[in-house]
């Protein structure tokens, strides 16, 4: 039998729990209401209850997707929803937003393609490396790497990125940023912004630009983020040392692969 998911797993307070829990805690998951029917998707409703997102007054200046209001109708967030939407979410990076973006070493950078098949990636770099161009714009750049350009092909294909920056050391903090992506050459986006880094560490130039428009961003709880502490580290730069770079750490060459099968089927024909 399964636990219901709507009780309590931890110790928090009943204020924290307020946050966490929209209906009384151990209501079944009968007792939540569904969602209305969708005058864009023409859904119909199991019961009569009106989502009052999609399709009202609201549906045109909230930020989210159709799928997500329709679920806190379903689960009976819409309130702690509008409320997030109304007090966190931004169409632009303000000011603490553009700070915080500054001093970033690292991002994880979602991407998809045109079927929606996705990509999660790391960028890093020393603080500065993301480059906040104005309140609507930032660009993060592109090195040399494997080859695959597997989130840049995405972005060919699809523009829309997530990008998901955290703050493990000072603050525990995080900065989600979702948006238009476009890719540009070094050279290019240099002759209008010429003050980006020519070189962010010795040997490490970058190549070419995502230019992201900003269409969202807003925090990301520090509840369950870690504290880390920075260490010392030499870095290879642009190697192509097998060893440095990782090696097989997960033993993966050698295991058989699909397209392996059709290339030497091609072959013998």
């Amino acid at each position: 039998m399964f636990s219901d998911p709507s009780a309590p797993t931890g110790a928090a307070s009943p204020e924290m729990l307020a946050l966490e829990f929209s209906e009384p805690l151990g209501a079944s998951a009968a007792s939540r209401p569904r969602p209305a029917a969708s005058p864009r998707s023409g859904r119909a409703s199991e019961d009569d209850v009106p989502d009052p997102f999609v399709g009202g007054p609201d549906a045109a200046r909230l930020p989210g997707s159709e799928g997500e209001h329709l679920l806190q109708c379903a689960y009976g967030t819409q309130d702690r929803a509008k409320r997030f939407y109304d007090d966190q979410v931004l169409d632009r990076l303000n000011e603490p937003m553009r700070e915080f973006v500054g001093r970033m070493e690292m991002a994880f950078v979602a991407t998809a393609d045109r079927d929606g098949e996705c990509d999660a990636s790391l960028r890093a770099g020393p603080a500065g490396f993301l480059a906040v161009l104005d309140e609507r714009r930032l660009a993060y750049p592109e090195y040399r790497g494997n080859g695959v350009m597997a989130s840049l092909g995405n972005i060919s294909e699809n523009p829309h990125v997530g990008i998901l920056m955290v703050d493990f050391v000072r603050d525990l903090i995080g900065l989600h940023v979702n948006g238009r992506a476009s890719v540009t050459e070094d050279a290019d986006l240099r002759q209008h912004y010429p003050e980006l880094p020519a070189e962010v560490e010795r040997g490490r130039a970058p190549e070419r630009w995502v230019v992201v428009e900003v269409e969202e961003a807003y925090v990301h709880c520090r509840k369950h983020i870690p504290r880390m502490e920075p260490v010392s580290r030499t870095r290879n730069w642009g190697t192509d040392d097998v060893k440095r770079k990782g090696g097989d750490y997960f033993e993966a060459r050698g295991a058989p692969r699909p397209w392996r099968v059709a290339e030497v089927g091609a072959r013998t024909h």
